[in-house]
């Protein structure tokens, strides 16, 4: 158990070293050894508080500068109006080529032997576009 006794929020982001080393009692050859890397971070009250408090910084902000509260809206209107996103979109496509796309062991068909899906692979193709 390693504790850290001195925790104060100008050690928040410092990265510490610890190197573990395993050796047998009766011989001083070590058997192996690990460097680990540990990072002091903030609690989760803490950091709800600092979220609270640039809120409330960037608030005052916002009031006092009419042109800087504007631009800010903007983006933010752009992406909640946005659309699927082109992957999702990609991926129905594909999915409903896959479902006209013939089963295996229709011998009748224009389209390679290895375009010819199984019925699994439909099944998954509707599955994924339901």
């Amino acid at each position: 158990v390693i504790r850290h006794r001195d925790v104060r929020a100008s050690y928040y982001g410092v990265i510490d070293k610890f190197r573990l080393q395993v050796s047998e009692q009766s011989q001083r050859k070590a058997l192996g050894r690990k460097e680990i890397i540990a990072t002091l971070l903030p609690s989760a009250k803490e950091q709800q508080q600092q979220k609270e408090e640039e809120e409330k910084r960037i608030k005052e902000h916002l009031t006092e500068s009419v042109f800087f509260e504007q631009t800010l809206c903007q983006p933010e209107n752009r992406t909640a109006s946005s659309g699927p996103s082109l992957l999702t979109v990609f991926l129905g496509v594909v999915c409903v080529a896959a479902l006209m796309l013939p089963t295996l062991g229709e011998m009748e068909s224009l389209v390679p032997l290895y375009l010819h899906l199984s019925v699994n692979q439909k099944l998954v193709a509707a599955y994924v576009l339901g």
